[in-house]
């Protein structure tokens, strides 16, 4: 499916979709490596598939989330701001 299409869809469906890919691409790979899998390549189709879903939900987050700082002028966590305290430990 393409970009495009995946665009067209809400986010519940493409919340399912993801389900059901992720699915697909376990059972292509314990199939590939069992010697089962006659197209190999649809491993490869199919986290390609899976990829442009959690894609397009992560942009969807991102979208979402544009907007939401603490009103202080500083960044939220999800920003990927790292406070001096947190800077130091691993």
């Amino acid at each position: 499916m393409k970009a495009v299409d995946l665009r067209e869809k809400n986010d519940a469906d493409l919340r399912e979709l993801q389900k059901s890919l992720a699915r697909d691409v376990f059972r292509n790979r314990l199939k590939n490596f069992t010697n089962q899998l006659d197209d190999t390549s649809a491993v490869r189709k199919a986290k390609r598939e899976l990829a442009r879903v959690l894609t397009i939900l992560g942009e969807r987050g991102k979208h979402k989330h544009a907007g939401a700082s603490t009103g202080d002028g500083t960044k939220t966590a999800d920003e990927g701001v790292v406070s001096k305290g947190e800077a130091g430990q691993s």
